[in-house]
């Protein structure tokens, strides 16, 4: 099937609006944003340009809805909804893959792949509904006859902010505890990529999710998402993003002490020790910074290679860059997008050029299609004889961009890739089992892949360390982040 045989959804085109309280509304102002396709730059639809008052009708909606009949929802009718959730959202999942292809870039091979993992991220939030609202006996020291309980109680409501280079995966770190716990959410998605949530807020309601417990305001960060920021009425905010808007929501949350969850840039180490095997390190490490056009917080953009085998290690990964397809998402023989945006690809161009000044170009590096090109398409671009000092080293770029860096022991490695802000995650390429737990240990970051890269349970989760954030997504930790500790003494006198 080709790009033109693709059938479009119905959709897309037209006004979107915001969801608040299970009404959809434009925003207050009537302002709107145009939904551009990066690939080929032409708008698809119009979005809401959201501000303050949007805010503050979204919140008082999920304020309501906790307050009100969701408060009474038992464990097992969360569980119910959650899987009639997962039950319409992946007899839907062809036309949402197909949005989120329109919408942000990437291609159907990844968004159509997100399908089993959606159904195992509502899956995983359905079995832990339980959480909320369960009780331990605690053995006090009171005298008389006391009973002691600690329970786990929802939070109250959460604020989403979530980028965009995965909406149909960043909506679920929001709505999914939301659902288990009892909390209710008002989610602000990227303006570069809103449609994908859009969608899913609307099969959500057709699978029964009550008024007010989901609410979705499109719009521009520094209106919107500053606003949902700082907003009295919102208890717990989760926040995907750069390290300069999270500091700006750290400050705004201390209006009410908001609970904070914050997961930020990276710019990852991926370690190839001289055993490894290269037919699966080169496309492995590669594909670690290039997946979703390098538009990853994971990425390993960092490659560093032992010495001993660096040569041999770039001239391979050269040539295995040279063989990425880079294309239109609805072609199903693309392996690669474009980049979201315009401003994202003058972004990466000017990395790019600042890269050639520092090390050894050697792939990749142009526009495809030049300057007269609709889409923001970019080479996968491989930098090398680069050391750690570098911009193109100590920066994320968020495209697809690899810069190798040679190392002579295993301790500068380590040196080297914990030489960083960052500590999002990392990887390893090695056959020898003691390289690979020791060296796991001594990095500094919350995900470490060894002779993989980029895989993740939801069941398991992962977060960072350092400026790459705090909290976890997934897991267990994650379901109890939108939780409190509640003490309850009786006398049984």
């Amino acid at each position: 099937m080709t790009s033109a045989q693709v059938q479009i959804p119905a959709f897309v085109g037209g006004e979107k609006k915001n969801l608040i309280g299970g009404r959809w509304v434009p925003a207050a102002s009537g302002e709107t944003i145009d939904a551009i396709n990066p690939a080929t730059g032409a708008p698809i639809a119009t979005i809401a340009a959201s501000g303050p008052a949007d805010v503050d009708a979204a919140v008082a909606a999920a304020r309501a809805a906790f307050e009100g009949e969701w408060s009474r929802w038992t464990p097992h009718e969360r569980r119910k909804l959650i899987l009639r959730v997962h039950d319409v959202l992946l007899d839907n999942f062809e036309e949402l893959a197909t949005i989120e292809t329109l919408d942000m870039g990437a291609p159907l091979a990844r968004t159509r792949g997100l399908k089993e993992w959606t159904s195992q991220v509502l899956q995983f939030y359905a079995g832990q509904t339980a959480l909320a609202g369960s009780a331990t006996p605690a053995q006090n020291s009171l005298p008389g006859d006391f009973l002691s309980l600690k329970y786990l109680a929802p939070v109250g409501v959460v604020g989403g902010v979530i980028p965009w280079n995965g909406p149909l995966i960043g909506l679920w770190w929001i709505f999914g505890p939301a659902l288990a716990t009892g909390c209710t959410a008002v989610l602000k998605p990227a303006e570069d990529a809103s449609l994908s949530v859009l969608r899913v807020a609307e099969l959500m309601q057709e699978a029964g999710v009550p008024d007010g417990v989901i609410n979705v305001v499109t719009g521009y960060g520094a209106q919107a998402g500053a606003a949902l920021a700082e907003h009295p009425g919102v208890d717990r905010i989760a926040f995907t993003g750069s390290v300069g808007t999270a500091q700006s929501i750290v400050r705004a949350s201390a209006g009410n002490l908001k609970r904070l969850q914050l997961e930020l840039g990276g710019k990852s180490p991926d370690i190839v020790f001289a055993d490894a095997d290269l037919d699966k390190a080169v496309p492995g490490a590669a594909m670690g910074v290039f997946t979703n056009t390098g538009q990853v917080c994971v990425a390993g953009t960092r490659i560093l290679v032992e010495r001993s085998i660096h040569d041999e290690f770039v001239a391979r990964l050269g040539e295995f860059t040279k063989t990425v397809r880079v294309g239109d998402g609805l072609d199903p023989q693309s392996q690669l997008g474009p980049l979201i945006s315009q401003r994202q690809l003058e972004r990466v161009r000017k990395y790019i050029e600042i890269g050639s000044g520092e090390a050894r170009l050697v792939a990749g590096g142009e526009r495809i299609g030049g300057d007269k090109s609709a889409g923001f398409y970019i080479e996968p671009t491989v930098f090398a004889n680069a050391h750690n000092d570098m911009v193109i080293a100590r920066e994320e770029i968020f495209g697809p961009v690899a810069t190798v860096i040679p190392f002579d022991t295993h301790d500068e490695a380590i040196a080297i890739a914990n030489d960083t802000p960052y500590g999002l995650a990392g990887g390893l390429w090695t056959q020898n089992l003691g390289t690979a737990h020791k060296a796991s240990q001594a990095l500094h970051a919350g995900t470490i892949w060894v002779n993989c890269y980029g895989v993740l349970d939801p069941s398991i989760g992962f977060g960072g360390t350092k400026q790459s954030g705090y909290g976890w997504k997934g897991g267990r930790e994650h379901v109890e982040g939108y939780l409190y500790p509640k003490a309850v003494y009786l006398n049984l006198d």
